[in-house]
């Protein structure tokens, strides 16, 4: 999963860009209103991690430019004032979740979860490909019935294909998905995992097949 981090104090961004990683998610940060926003318009994240009081454009106008924009992104705003009021006004102008600082990393995995959760048709914890099992509590994969091992880089990518539900995800998709900002992104990479993948699935029902020119689907193998 990959999110998007806006957050201005940088010992605060760098301690939870570092513990969210540690977490197996890919983490984007920025610092001030006007970057999150350009950075939105071109950029797909799972979750979007909120302060209100950052420079440039505020959190409130990040977010309702989003919504403006028909963006769906889940968006979990994460700011120091308690104030039930501004709660309200956020959650009314399209938040989908508020924490207040300072937070407990626990919490915070299980928020960002449970917003993934709600995206999902039927929002279950439990997603099957086959004999290919997903669960987004632990975010563990299992392969008949046993735990698939999985490096981060293959395990981010069977993820986004997992939650993709069955629609195709385009290579540039999956690019987007495994690699932060701050890394080398390359086409040839993911290739490479997709054959990685491929080779660890084929002894079971569930494969990953290529539709070109449109991108990768998750599929039962009866089902291609």
């Amino acid at each position: 999963m990959k999110l998007l981090l806006i957050e201005d104090n940088p010992e605060l961004a760098h301690w939870l860009a570092r513990a969210l990683r540690e977490q197996f998610f890919v983490v984007d940060h920025v610092a001030n209103g006007d970057a999150a926003d350009d950075l939105l318009r071109q950029q797909r994240y799972d979750v979007v991690l909120l302060d209100l009081n950052i420079p440039g454009l505020s959190g409130k106008g990040v977010l309702r430019r989003l919504r403006e924009r028909r963006d769906p992104v889940p968006v979990l705003i994460l700011t120091a004032a308690a104030s039930l009021d501004q709660k309200v006004l956020c959650l009314e102008i399209g938040a989908d979740d508020y924490l207040v600082k300072p937070v407990e990393v626990r919490e915070l995995v299980a928020r960002v979860k449970a917003l993934v959760r709600r995206q999902m048709p039927g929002k279950a914890n439990d997603m099957a490909c086959g004999a290919l099992g997903y669960d987004l509590r632990t975010r563990q994969f299992t392969l008949a019935g046993q735990e698939l091992a999985l490096p981060p880089r293959e395990r981010s990518l069977l993820e986004a294909l997992m939650l993709k539900g069955g629609t195709t995800a385009s290579k540039q998709e999956l690019i987007d998905t495994i690699f932060g900002l701050d890394e080398d992104a390359s086409a040839d990479a993911v290739d490479l995992y997709i054959h990685r993948l491929r080779k660890k699935l084929e002894a079971s029902d569930a494969t990953i097949i290529t539709l070109r020119g449109v991108g990768y689907l998750l599929r039962v193998r009866d089902e291609v």
